[in-house]
């Protein structure tokens, strides 16, 4: 059954690639090394309102988000989220200038396989109404439940493939730690439309190990990049960028190699209030840019 969805999964990737425009200029458009759009997840101001967040977010600069955070009486793309609220959502970002381009999906473990998959099914439908171009999962961090992981993941990217949207996962720990992980869970999910959306922090965080020498073996799956730095194992990654250990000039050199022509979310910043939050934001953008522009 998987190496058919496989099969039938490649054309939809035809249509699907026309529609993941990756090419476009940085934030600010200026002329970098390379154009990659740098974006930023909502979860820095994660203690205020989404409405805030999203003020926030262009006094930044930033013109692109993801939503992987959580913020109180937002759903989100959740299964409850209903088609007039996503509609109201894209309007509040639209009034902002920021362009959704990425949703996390809400996995129901508790749940029967046909049941969950109905539910990510739905989540996927209001992606594609707010116009999101992906949809990411953390994994699975219990062994027990990685083979039903794979499946709802195979189910999820064959019907999100028909919508024009890619699902994609990230190092966290569990079944994506590592590049052995991670490369297992490509193999076990076996469809194209299931992609990496690499994360250099969090393999320090959840493995201790270098970032470069993992994506050298995961490049040429990565569709985009989750930008935070880490110190050490189980460190703290609300960090400014070059103040952990990540190597962020391998990370994206290696990348650059593999023809990368993704996303780039920053994910994490220091600060407090939300003015150091949002300057810091700012500072993780322009460190970005400036290494872009060198590559």
């Amino acid at each position: 059954m998987r190496r058919r969805s496989f099969i039938q999964g490649v054309a939809g990737m035809c249509a699907l690639g026309a529609l993941l425009d990756n090419t476009a200029e940085g934030s600010e458009g200026k002329n970098v090394g390379v154009k990659w759009k740098i974006g930023c997840f909502n979860r820095p101001w994660g203690a205020w309102s989404y409405d805030v967040a999203l003020e926030k977010m262009k006094e930044a600069g930033f013109h692109n988000t993801g939503i992987v955070g959580e913020h109180k009486g937002e759903a989100f793309i959740d299964p409850e989220a209903t088609p007039e609220y996503i509609d109201t959502l894209k309007e509040r970002m639209k009034a902002q200038g920021i362009k959704p381009i990425l949703g996390r999906l809400s996995l129901r473990r508790d749940l029967p396989i046909t049941e969950a998959v109905s539910q990510l099914e739905r989540q996927i439908d209001n992606a594609k109404r707010l116009g999101l171009s992906y949809v990411l999962t953390y994994g699975s961090s219990d062994p027990t439940e990685y083979e039903a992981f794979y499946e709802k993941m195979h189910a999820a990217s064959l019907y999100a493939a028909h919508k024009k949207v890619q699902v994609v996962f990230k190092p966290h720990g569990g079944c994506s730690a590592d590049a052995d992980d991670i490369l297992r869970c490509i193999e076990k999910v076996n469809h194209p439309n299931f992609r990496l959306w690499y994360d250099a922090g969090n393999i320090i965080h959840y493995t201790g190990k270098d970032p470069v020498k993992e994506v050298e073996r995961v490049a040429q799956f990565t569709s985009g990049f989750c930008a935070k730095d880490c110190a050490q194992l189980h460190g703290d990654v609300m960090l400014q960028f070059g103040t952990g250990k990540v190597d962020f000039a391998g990370v994206f050199g290696v990348l650059k190699q593999a023809g990368f022509k993704g996303h780039v979310m920053i994910e994490c910043c220091a600060g407090k209030t939300v003015e150091e939050i949002t300057a810091n934001a700012k500072a993780n953008r322009l460190f970005l840019e400036n290494l872009f522009a060198t590559l």
